[in-house]
């Protein structure tokens, strides 16, 4: 098989920072079992970029990956932050 180039897979994605994203994605989904849509016996993130540069893999939907321990920390953060902010308009 032929070497995989960034330019082959930039023919499917718009930007390097949009394949990056994808690849790291997609080798994820390999690591947990998924698949591959073409049959290689290469690494994962071989398969991922040959995946993406055959256009088989055209998005890969981006999960929430912080915890909600920190989701709901930022969120008493903003709202401590909005309450100084009133004690201090109120000054």
């Amino acid at each position: 098989m032929a070497r995989i180039t960034i330019e082959d897979c930039l023919k499917q994605v718009n930007n390097r920072f949009a394949l990056i994203h994808m690849a790291a994605s997609r080798v994820r989904q390999l690591r947990k079992g998924d698949e591959p849509t073409i049959s290689s016996k290469n690494r994962d993130i071989v398969i991922a970029l040959r995946e993406i540069a055959a256009g088989k893999i055209h998005g890969v939907k981006a999960k929430n990956t912080r915890p909600a321990e920190i989701e709901a920390e930022n969120s008493e953060k903003k709202s401590e932050d909005a309450g100084a902010s009133k004690i201090a308009d109120n000054e």
